[in-house]
């Protein structure tokens, strides 16, 4: 490992390992004289061996010996001079550094320093919660899982190398807590979902990052809209198409306008809301496919865009189009995205029972069931397949076909 490696390791630039160099030297009483010009020596080589008080210092930061970084004392034979440094008792530095000495207490800067390795762990565990998220759905289990990432990422910050570390820490806080929000939202936990999102737009305030802030107003945006605020919801996705990331990046603002669309349509807002659509398509067409994002928006693309398309449709009363983006969407939707079929699905057949087509409708929320076999139906599911049935009974009250589904469906209600 080489000192430069070691810096890149926890996010340190050399004016922030001058720092915390000279921190330490200070908390055992000596003079804290490092500047960016003395590390920039130490990593160019200019300087090969530091002074002693300075080496244990760089030892206690990084956790490992000088040479181990790389600097190398100068040989016998060697003419080089180094100039004079105070005594320090060694032994007594690195208890200090080190926890080991009972009668002194441990120092702020002395406790292990958290990077970039610590942060790619702890994000890691997004990525496997939104892989949970897209077969089953939000469930309970889910947003505690996400809570006690969140609460983990946190305890950390205090620990953090830089400020770009403690930067970087909050956006993988804010996105756990905003994941928490979300499995409350398909849960359909509406005031929790409301405090978590209320946490996470903090937090993502605190990191200074866009995607977690666009992250939470599409999700406020969807919880407006299970509230029944439904301007609020309009509100929600031109929050979203506020933020820097959508502005910046048309596949961010693609989904930003489609969620402010389905805003619209649910207002009655018919112009606004095809607009809006127009918008969407148009952002995602010019947006780069290989770009690395987020797990958290991997279910967007064209599929969602269809999905979405279909409840505007749906709600501004163009039921065969309707129909027919739900039909497109279904046949894109990625595999492991189990939930959001089922979603399409329970869409699809609410369009046809919009057009009166009950026997069709009702064979098409059924799949619903078949979809989820194995595991608990999320509370938004639930609250769709309820609109589902509502609608199913007010066109078609007669229908053998309406009453049949009306069994399964108390039947499947009921399971956990």
């Amino acid at each position: 490992m080489s000192l430069t490696a070691a810096m890149a390791e926890l996010g340190l630039t050399q004016a922030e390992l001058a720092e915390k160099v000279n921190g330490l030297l200070r908390s055992r009483g000596c003079d804290g004289t490092v500047s960016d010009r003395t590390v920039r020596n130490w990593v160019t080589g200019k300087t090969k061996w530091p002074h002693l008080r300075q080496r244990e210092a760089l030892e206690a930061v990084f956790g490992c010996t000088a040479e181990e970084l790389g600097l190398r004392a100068p040989s016998a034979s060697s003419t080089t001079t180094t100039e004079p440094e105070p005594p320090v008792e060694r032994r007594g530095f690195l208890s200090t550094a080190t926890g080991t000495a009972a009668t002194i207490a441990v120092p702020v800067d002395l406790r292990p320093t958290v990077g970039t390795s610590d942060v790619i762990r702890l994000r890691s565990g997004l990525d496997a919660l939104m892989a949970l998220d897209a077969s089953r759905g939000g469930h309970e289990a889910l947003e505690r899982s996400a809570l006690a990432g969140a609460d983990e990422t946190l305890d950390k910050v205090r620990q953090a190398a830089s400020q770009r570390i403690r930067q970087r820490l909050y956006s993988v806080a804010a996105n756990y807590t905003a994941t928490a929000a979300w499995a409350a939202i398909d849960g359909r936990q509406l005031d929790r979902a409301r405090a978590r999102l209320n946490r996470a737009l903090y937090l993502a305030g605190m990191a200074k990052d866009p995607i977690a802030e666009l992250r939470v107003w599409n999700s406020y945006a969807m919880l407006a809209h299970q509230r029944e605020d439904f301007t609020d919801a309009v509100d929600a996705g031109y929050a979203a198409q506020a933020t820097g990331i959508a502005r910046r990046d048309p596949f961010y603002g693609s989904l930003a306008h489609a969620r402010t669309a389905v805003g619209q349509a649910t207002i009655g807002d018919r112009q606004a809301a095809i607009r809006s659509l127009g918008y969407a398509e148009e952002a995602l067409s010019k947006a780069r496919k290989d770009e690395t994002r987020p797990s958290w928006i991997s279910f967007y693309g064209e599929a969602e865009l269809m999905a979405m398309t279909a409840i505007a449709r749906d709600r501004i009363g163009d039921f065969a189009e309707a129909e027919a983006a739900s039909h497109q969407a279904l046949g894109s939707i990625p595999e492991q995205f189990q939930r959001n079929r089922a979603l399409a699905t329970a869409r699809l057949a609410l369009c046809q029972v919009h057009q009166r087509d009950a026997e069709l409708a009702t064979t098409t929320a059924s799949e619903v069931f078949e979809l989820m076999s194995g595991h608990q139906i999320p509370g938004r599911m639930r609250s769709l397949l309820g609109d589902f049935y509502r609608d199913l009974i007010s066109l078609a009250p007669d229908a053998s076909v309406a009453q049949e589904w009306g069994d399964r469906h108390r039947s499947e209600w009921s399971r956990p």
